[in-house]
């Protein structure tokens, strides 16, 4: 390449990220190993599958389209302009293209060498970080602007709000309930109605003798024709029920039987054996069936979570979000939605476990039917950072009660406890090894007892009261009366403010945890014992960050946000000296979430431990680059609490 050409790149470059963070010489070598390519109308640069070459591209001219694969068709996931990198995630995961790049138009591309950009990334902390921070966020193209969190927390509420539905056409692809409710004519609609009820169904079909379909009732029946029009519960099932019926063979394929449903507007379709009225019943497809169909999409398992009362049930579909969550993962979706998805999942599978508590532990305390509660989840849990079903944290708070029924009221509430944490076990996660759970009695309590351990924990900060804090001032109401966590939130921040000399010790335990890295800037790793020879991602790098994060938004006295990297997010508004630090330190967690949930789900392990040497090259500096921050963070909070002389 003459020096002209190499001249032209290098102006070319330094205009955009991550190339204006080289110096000239750098830039001047990373333009010289540069191969200028020319893509016309209509070519690939490449393919969906292919291995990843050993190039990232940034366009010059033209315009590049990053294709995905959405079923039988293909959508637009990317659109690249001029100055935009791309092809750089399937070369950070050292795994084939997951999305086609298209030349809308005829284009020039720079191909960068990644063997050249290697040492860069080594040499230079500012590109690593932009680039890690571009893998943390899911992000398929490197453009300016790296901050994807408004659009990742819209693209939950936006996809919880698609009902579209997809049409698959293989057999193995859905399934309709086999065990159908069925009643023969001339039953009255009240003796039906409680059929329905025992089962916990919203349909039954009248069937004759030979077990023919002849209409079905459905709860809408229920209460458009009887509820609302006052027809006597003694009138038989036939006077209700809707006939004659459509029906379809068990061996129909999905989309067959989905138009049908969509073309006569059911909500129910019967299936029979030979696909008519006169062939005995053997199943029956609801709208529930067919979005439990779906199980790649978090709405349908939000749907499915808020249809059924089965624990069983609820363990399968959390089931489906670990995959859920794989996919999210193998794609660098945001960690921001990757969060927010996992979370509600979990919520709501912890709001129908409470209320399952609820019913069935409420017949035999009645006085205590209208006690308000919550239920707190803490810890990781409580920062909406809990990915894997790794060890539940949580506990009940409720109001005070007359001191004659204060003991029959915790009893109550500890059935809750336990009824919950056996229903969460049950779908997966792992109890606490130091009980920190709503079925210990300790961690159950009336709000004046909550409120009494936190002014302990201020205004005696021992080691163990400091562990308490850093695992219970992460709560966030899950269910119930949240005007009681409120309480707890205002109440923590005046015992602060009271004693802020609390915060000088939350400093200095947020200082105690030792530094990623060594002397020679190697992994500190486990010297013994069964992890030996491993590094702990969680006490050496996560907890650091949330340590600080915690710390500096109680003195802020920031209210409702428990999340990590939002919690920086918000720092940089609020410490505008601090403006960088605090956006890659949120960068930074996400990059360690990511990959303490990879190493999770490849070693189906918590993902605390992580060998150093499965790493590739890139990876172990990524992880290395994520360490950045924190060193610098603890340097600030050593000066800002005077942790030099303080004794405590």
């Amino acid at each position: 390449m003459s020096n002209v050409i190499i001249n032209r790149v290098q102006e070319f470059l330094k205009r955009f990220p991550p190339f204006y963070f080289l110096d000239e010489r750098s830039l001047t070598v990373v333009a010289s190993a540069v191969e200028v390519r020319y893509h016309g109308r209509g070519e690939y640069l490449f393919r969906r599958g292919e291995p990843a070459q050993q190039f990232f591209f940034v366009l010059k001219e033209g315009q590049v389209h990053l294709l995905a694969q959405d079923g039988m068709s293909t959508k637009v996931a990317e659109v690249c302009d001029e100055g935009d990198v791309f092809g750089v995630l399937a070369l950070l995961g050292k795994r084939p293209y997951i999305l086609d790049a298209l030349a809308i138009e005829d284009s020039l591309v720079y191909a960068v060498p990644v063997a050249v950009f290697e040492k860069i990334l080594q040499e230079n902390s500012r590109v690593a970080l932009f680039f890690a921070a571009g893998f943390a966020s899911g992000q398929l193209v490197v453009r300016k602007d790296l901050s994807q969190s408004q659009k990742a927390r819209t693209a939950f509420q936006d996809i919880s709000k698609d009902n579209g539905l997809m049409i698959f056409t293989g057999q193995s692809d859905w399934r309709f309930s086999k065990e159908v409710l069925t009643c023969p004519s001339g039953l009255a609609i009240q003796n039906a109605a409680r059929l329905m009820a025992e089962r916990g169904v919203g349909s039954i079909v009248v069937v004759n003798e030979s077990h023919h379909p002849l209409g079905i009732i459905t709860d809408k029946d229920l209460r458009n024709k009887v509820v609302a029009q006052g027809l006597s519960m003694a009138t038989p099932v036939e006077k209700l029920m809707s006939s004659p019926v459509l029906t379809k063979s068990q061996d129909a394929g999905f989309s067959d039987l989905y138009l049908s449903m969509i073309k006569n507007r059911l909500h129910h379709l019967i299936i029979t054996q030979d696909g008519t009225d006169s062939s005995p019943v053997c199943g029956i497809l609801s709208d529930h069936d067919i979005l439990l169909s779906q199980g790649n999409s978090p709405a349908v398992l939000i749907h499915a979570l808020m249809n059924t009362w089965d624990i069983q049930e609820m363990a399968k579909i959390r089931d489906q979000a670990e995959k859920l969550l794989k996919y999210y993962l193998e794609n660098e979706v945001s960690m921001d939605f990757v969060a927010s998805v996992i979370t509600e999942v979990n919520d709501t599978i912890i709001q129908r476990s409470v209320q399952l508590a609820v019913e069935k532990h409420a017949v035999g305390y009645s006085e205590f039917a209208d006690l308000k509660f919550c239920f707190l989840s803490l810890g990781s849990e409580g920062r909406e950072e809990q990915l894997l079903r790794t060890d539940l944290d949580n506990a009940i708070v409720y109001e005070d009660v007359a001191d004659s029924d204060a003991e029959k009221a915790q009893a109550f509430m500890q059935l809750i406890g336990q009824e919950v944490i056996e229903s969460l076990m049950a779908c997966g996660f792992r109890a606490c090894p130091a009980e920190m759970m709503a079925n210990n009695p300790q961690w159950c309590q009336p709000v004046s007892a909550w409120k009494k351990y936190f002014s302990d924990w201020i205004l005696s900060p021992n080691q163990k009261a400091l562990l308490n804090a850093t695992i219970f001032f992460d709560f966030r109401p899950v269910y119930g009366e949240t005007s009681l966590a409120t309480a707890l939130s205002s109440h923590i921040y005046q015992e602060i403010a009271d004693r802020s000399i609390f915060l000088n010790f939350l400093a200095k335990n947020a200082l105690t945890n030792p530094p990623p890295l060594g002397f020679f800037k190697n992994f500190l790793v486990e010297k013994s014992g069964e992890q030996k020879d491993k590094f702990d991602i969680k006490l050496r790098a996560m907890m650091p960050l949330a340590d600080i994060a915690r710390l500096l938004v109680l003195s802020h006295r920031v209210v409702g946000i428990n999340n990590t990297f939002k919690r920086f997010e918000k720092l940089a508004e609020l410490e505008p000296n601090y403006v960088e630090l605090m956006q890659e330190s949120g960068k930074a967690y996400e990059i360690l979430m990511r990959m303490r949930a990879i190493e999770g789900l490849n070693t189906q392990t918590d993902g605390r431990y992580i060998d150093p040497g499965s790493l590739g090259k890139l990876q172990r500096q990524l992880l290395k680059n994520a360490f950045a921050p924190i060193d610098e963070l603890q340097k600030i909070v050593q000066v800002r609490y005077q942790l030099d002389f303080f004794k405590g």
